[in-house]
């Protein structure tokens, strides 16, 4: 019903609109419309009329955004009174759907965000919404840029003070952790079950280990690390990421020499080197082929290895000789300006 639905525009890592879309589905009762890729790659528009608080709740989406579409020549015409009343509308329903005091700042992302027109459309709705203007994005972000069509603009209002992406229980950041939204889509793509026998190799500060503790509830949940401050990290994540999780066992230990039965992983999930930041090629030719080795030893028959890696040409060589992973699943992402690919591996029999 378009008088009481509103257009919204989930913004996501591009290459996980189909997950995105999925979790959109799952999750938020009462979603219609739903365009995978639209606008662009790293967006995924529909439109809802419920409650804001449904959306916040997302786990692969970077951000939400409201969309008030515009059909005005240029962004001066925001200033005129009846649009500037629906944005101020739009803006106080966002605020009322937080506790008070949320929202301080009020900024604006366009090209030309400081030329005059619009400073004064920033200080116009800042004022009218008892918030001061932002230099820099603000809690409340107010994103100004022409449809797809060129007919007219768009407005998109950010409906978090953050990103969706910045977690609350990140209170230790390593260098090169993964990418929260990307974690959740990769524990989505393990087919989540509470029978699982979970084993993260390499768990860093612990991202995929936290974005599983959702329902179904893994019946056993490891992470393996040989650095020490990674595991500190990671068991600090834990702690904030609250206390009603199931316990979560942190072990240091090599990924290629594990101290674990055999047959023992249901599911396992690695976020590998990509080296470029975090270790080399060369160190990643010798263990790439031992880190799968010690996949197999570990796994049963049929389980699901998600893996994410920039080693594009050297995992294709590796699948393409082995007989004990089949590829199931590839993805090809954008992230921090490069294009890693997640692999969904099944385990094969024997």
């Amino acid at each position: 019903d378009s008088v009481t639905s509103k257009a919204y525009e989930a913004e996501i890592v591009a290459g996980l609109a189909t997950i995105s879309t999925r979790e959109l589905e799952q999750r938020v009762a009462g979603v219609t419309g739903i365009m995978p890729g639209y606008p662009r790659d790293d967006s995924v528009r529909f439109s809802y009329m419920g409650e804001i608080d449904a959306l916040l709740k997302l786990r692969t989406a970077q951000a939400v955004y409201r969309v008030l579409a515009f059909p005005i020549p240029r962004p001066k015409a925001l200033l005129g009174d009846q649009n500037f009343k629906l944005l101020a509308a739009a803006i106080a329903e966002i605020m009322a759907a937080h506790p008070p005091g949320t929202f301080h700042t009020l900024g604006i992302a366009a090209a030309g965000a400081q030329s005059g027109v619009m400073q004064r459309i920033k200080v116009s709705l800042a004022e009218r919404a008892g918030l001061i203007p932002a230099d820099d994005r603000g809690d409340l972000l107010i994103r100004i840029r022409p449809d797809t069509d060129r007919t007219g603009w768009e407005c998109l209002l950010r409906i978090s003070p953050r990103p969706l992406a910045t977690r609350p229980w990140r209170v230790r950041d390593l260098e090169g952790a993964l990418n929260a939204t990307v974690a959740r889509a990769m524990n989505m793509m393990t087919d989540a079950s509470a029978d699982d026998v979970y084993v993260n190799l390499g768990c860093g500060s612990g991202s995929l280990l936290i974005e599983r503790l959702y329902r179904p509830r893994a019946r056993i949940m490891l992470g393996v690390d040989h650095d020490q401050i990674a595991l500190s990290a990671c068991a600090a994540n834990l702690q904030a990421a609250g206390s009603s999780r199931p316990r979560i066992d942190l072990v240091r230990g090599d990924v290629t020499r594990l101290s674990l039965p055999a047959n023992f992983a249901t599911v396992l999930t690695a976020d590998l080197p990509f080296g470029q930041r975090v270790s080399s090629h060369p160190e990643n030719e010798r263990m790439y082929p031992l880190l799968l080795d010690e996949a197999t030893r570990i796994s049963v028959p049929g389980a699901r290895f998600v893996l994410i890696t920039h080693e594009i040409r050297l995992m294709e060589r590796l699948l393409a000789s082995r007989r004990d992973w089949r590829l199931d699943i590839e993805l090809r992402i954008t992230l921090r300006g490069l294009h890693p690919r997640i692999y969904r591996l099944v385990r094969a029999d024997g």
